[in-house]
């Protein structure tokens, strides 16, 4: 059966359905207009049914008739260079015309087919670009002459494209600020990116800019250009990462931790023999490559599961799995992601997630701070309230993480950035995962902390030390504040986005809350995240079964706070065991007025709602989500993050209180 969900592939689709799907305005329609087309639909017909102008249609006409050009082949020297005219990549024209990949690359390059590079003017002819930038073509004159001999070495830094559910703007606050230190440092810097609402691509920020798409194919026409002396892939997040053993293929020395070593880090294998070595626990996994493996590994390990490709941006495909059927589903959804890498199956275990950033110089580390999730391991760090200094961790647990994080640091040889999560249950201390690279966590820590990591990281990666640099290696001092990451969602603008949170990142940004105590500073963050309560005082709560008990002691502070519950037949009988007082509602399916009633009413502000586990989550759960995001009303999918907000809502009401308070006292002295 042929599933839209999750595929560009529209060839399945029967006439008729692939009419009704040229109105569907979304971000695959040009795939649909393309098989369209490659079905002979006139112009006109694609154009009343899209509203696109025709002149865009001819061009997506223009790739169709090349991808059945290639398809038919043979490969013949004018064919390749009209391909590699349109833009088509090496790896595309290697599928269509079954060829393999080093055979076009060789061919192209014989008949010298290869990149040229046009100079954006940014002084608009007035005088000479100082910092001029380019953008790459494989039709004329190469612009991009090679820079006069300076004494300087060149330094290719690797931005992380596109912004992007799973990897933003703090991966070009990282990829900036190391530009900058490397030319303090005297290099001459480049920098590779093809992002316009990026300050990594303002012309003045690096001596070169190209503004290119990251890929091997491309970036390596640029190595061939410029035949920079090293390059620098930690600070552009996985995308950048993940060009690292490419790079060195093309003779670039990578600066900082090794290729060696990043692969050491996401293979599970070498990975598992390091943390054995180091005496760091982790929860049991294997690495798999079938569904088949996938569920003889649950089996062994026992349900739950964690399922996730390796080298993935932002937890793209990872999922918990609770069954053999759960398996299936979600390796059919990874299939789909092109995959160059096994898949890792491990024990899901539920307890405390920490985070930290350090910085190590191959021999000593330093760690500005150890942040702490609000919500439990499960809900991806990105899409986690964060809380800097952790608030609840032991000094026990606290020097178990600084030693564990050294240990590490230093059996990976890492040279600039790391980023390691732990899993803390009570006095337990076990690993997540380890990312040899900037995180999106860093200009948070950064800046509540008032340490320059990225600079610093960069003048590691230069040969310096931490000591040298009048750094005292090890955690750093705590401050007077607490500093929260609230992260922000855009569920409303994204529609048919299932708004409950788990380990694929969803969030599209973050806040700041900073005050002298938690409970201030989380209002804050709550606040500058949009969720501002109370409206109405009213508000719904479904939880699953094995949480009801914990729901109670969540319901109570709303309670305390002035909000009426509602919530389904199980969840009230449950609120008001346990001495809340709850109002049942009927479910979706049951008789008016019900759930969806009441949402729709715009008499509600808040709908928690702890859905299953698993592919088999409620469909009336999932409606109900929607319909509430729709109507501007706040939805949270975690026990963790309802408690945190009530949390706030009685901080709120204090502060109201106070100020009522004040008010009176104010009146009575002017009466006096």
């Amino acid at each position: 059966m042929w599933t839209a969900s999750f595929s560009y592939d529209f060839s399945g689709l029967g006439d008729a359905e692939l009419a009704k799907q040229l109105k569907k305005a979304d971000d695959r329609r040009i795939w649909v207009i393309a098989e369209a087309l490659r079905r002979g639909m006139p112009y006109e017909e694609i154009h009343e049914a899209t509203k696109v102008d025709i002149w865009f249609i001819d061009k997506l006409a223009a790739l169709v008739e090349m991808e059945q050009a290639l398809a038919a082949g043979p490969l013949r020297e004018g064919l390749l260079k009209e391909a590699k005219r349109l833009e088509y990549p090496d790896v595309v024209i290697s599928r269509l015309a079954c060829i393999p990949r080093e055979e076009v690359k060789a061919m192209h390059r014989e008949k010298g087919i290869t990149a040229a590079y046009k100079m954006v003017d940014t002084c608009a002819a007035e005088f000479a670009a100082k910092t001029p930038y380019y953008y790459s073509c494989f039709d004329g004159v190469n612009e991009a002459r090679p820079t006069p001999p300076s004494g300087r070495k060149k330094v290719l830094v690797l931005g992380s494209g596109p912004i992007r559910i799973g990897q933003g703007i703090e991966f070009d606050f990282c990829s900036v600020h190391s530009t900058w230190a490397l030319k303090k440092e005297g290099y001459e810097a480049i920098i590779v990116n093809n992002n316009p609402e990026t300050v990594s691509t303002d012309f003045d920020i690096a001596d070169r800019l190209y503004f290119e798409p990251l890929t091997e194919e491309d970036v390596e026409s640029i190595v061939d250009l410029e035949k920079p002396d090293g390059a620098v892939v930690q600070f552009g997040g996985q995308t950048a990462i993940k060009l690292t053993g490419a790079l060195m293929e093309m003779g670039v020395p990578i600066l900082g931790t090794s290729a060696q070593d990043v692969d050491a880090a996401e293979d599970r294998k070498l990975f598992d023999g390091i943390l054995e070595r180091c005496g760091i626990p982790r929860p049991a996994g294997y690495t798999v490559f079938t569904a088949q493996e996938a569920k003889k590994a649950a089996g062994q390990l026992g349900y739950p599961v964690l399922v996730r490709p390796s080298y993935v941006l932002g937890g793209q495909g990872t999922q918990i799995c609770i069954n053999d059927e759960d398996i299936d589903e979600f390796m059919g959804i990874i299939n789909r992601i092109a995959q160059d890498h096994p898949i890792l199956v491990d024990k899901y275990i539920a307890g405390k997630e920490i985070e930290v950033d350090a910085v190590c110089d191959g021999r000593d580390i330093l760690i500005p701070g150890i942040m702490e999730h609000i919500e439990r391991t499960g809900v991806h760090s990105g899409d986690s309230i964060s809380v800097y200094p952790a608030p609840s961790i032991t000094p026990a647990v606290e020097a178990k993480l600084v030693d564990y994080t050294k240990r590490l640091a230093q059996a990976l040889h890492v040279k600039g950035m790391v980023n390691i999560q732990f899993i803390v249950t009570e006095e337990d201390v076990s690993i997540i995962e380890v990312n040899p690279r900037s995180s999106r966590t860093v200009p948070y820590i950064s800046k509540v902390t008032g340490i320059p990591i990225v600079p610093l990281a960069t003048q590691v990666i230069c040969g310096h030390t931490l000591k040298e640099l009048g750094y005292k290696p090890g955690l750093q001092e705590k401050p007077r504040w607490i500093a929260i990451k609230m992260p922000v969602f855009s569920f409303e603008k994204i529609r048919g986005a299932d708004v409950s949170l788990g380990p694929e990142m969803k969030s599209t940004g973050e806040c700041l809350g900073i005050a002298g105590t938690f409970n201030e500073a989380l209002y804050k963050a709550f606040e500058g995240a949009g969720v501002r309560l109370p409206r109405h005082k009213q508000m719904i709560m479904t939880v699953r079964g094995p949480e009801q008990k914990e729901a109670v002691e969540v319901a109570r502070r709303f309670q305390n706070v002035g909000y009426k519950i509602f919530a389904t037949r199980g969840t009230a009988q449950a609120l008001n065991e346990g001495g809340v007082k709850a109002f049942p509602v009927p479910k979706l399916e049951q008789e008016a007025p019900n759930i969806l009633d009441l949402i729709l009413g715009h008499k509600i502000d808040l709908v928690i709602d702890i859905p299953q586990q698993g592919a088999e989550r409620s469909h009336d759960g999932f409606v109900i989500r929607r319909n509430a995001i729709e109507t501007g009303v706040h939805v949270l999918t975690s026990l963790d993050t309802a408690r945190a907000l009530a949390v706030s809502l009685e901080n709120r009401s204090k502060e109201l209180t106070l100020i009522d308070i004040a008010k009176v006292k104010a009146q009575g002295s002017r009466q006096g």
